[in-house]
């Protein structure tokens, strides 16, 4: 609401570049899926990617450069510890999808659309820690609202949504109606939630503990309340990027 710019994050950015690999990637027949056709790629798409201003924001030294660079490299070469991409039938990558769910707009993008099996299947890359099982709920929503956009968008509901995991594992869910009905319903009451507070113009902060990684959360004093609660508490994941702000 305040037009606050996103700062520059490293692992996203290390997400990005992997993600623009992997897409470039899968764009070649499956025999072309290689190690190799990936550095090739990676290194092609570098020159580009290393002017973006996000990347350039970051401000990193030749060290740190190299760094970013073999991360973003273990993060695309993560994709063959847990599957062969030359086995997947790949139908489309990055895929924009526009649809309405009863009043409601979706768009979003699918990192790719395969066929596993004969049957439609979402595939989403996910280039950070595979999340434990209490955090996983959310991110199963995400894809099932790719899959229910792109049933409604083409009119075949996929069978298998995935998460990709790079380096780690796939969490493989199968679509059913019941989980797609539960993550359009959650997506129509958070918009019902979103008018309101619009048309009424208040916007109450609900702070978790996720505000140890906002990265808004020195101008967001119920933010820096509910971090020095859960430190006095223990309960504040010492990892937590924000965590640092209460030593300084």
């Amino acid at each position: 609401m305040d037009r606050l710019p996103d700062p520059s994050s490293e692992p996203a950015l290390v997400g990005t570049f992997a993600h623009r690999v992997l897409e470039l990637l899968c764009q070649h027949p499956g025999s072309e899926r290689t190690i190799e056709q990936a550095k090739i790629i990676a290194r092609d798409a570098w020159p580009e990617f290393s002017e973006d201003e996000d990347y350039v924001a970051l401000g990193l030294d030749d060290d740190q450069a190299r760094a970013f660079r073999w991360q973003a490299w273990l993060a695309v070469t993560g994709l063959w510890r847990i599957e062969d991409p030359a086995d997947v039938e790949v139908v489309s990558t990055e895929q924009r999808i526009e649809v309405d769910f009863d009043g409601v707009p979706f768009v979003g993008v699918v990192d790719r659309v395969d066929r596993l099996g004969g049957q439609l299947t979402i595939s989403d890359y996910k280039s950070g820690t595979l999340p434990g099982h209490r955090w996983r709920h959310e991110k199963i929503q995400q894809v099932m609202l790719y899959a229910a956009a792109l049933g409604a968008h083409t009119g075949e509901r996929p069978a298998r949504a995935r998460l990709l995991y790079l380096g780690q594992r796939i969490l493989d869910v199968r679509v059913t109606q019941s989980r797609l009905d539960d993550a359009v319903n959650a997506l129509s009451e958070t918009w019902v939630e979103l008018s309101g507070a619009c048309e009424r113009e208040e916007f109450p902060p609900q702070p978790t503990v996720l505000c140890g990684w906002c990265p808004f959360v020195e101008q967001c004093p119920e933010g820096r309340a509910e971090l020095m609660a859960r430190s006095d508490a223990g309960s504040l994941p010492a990892h937590a990027p924000a965590a640092a702000l209460l030593v300084a």
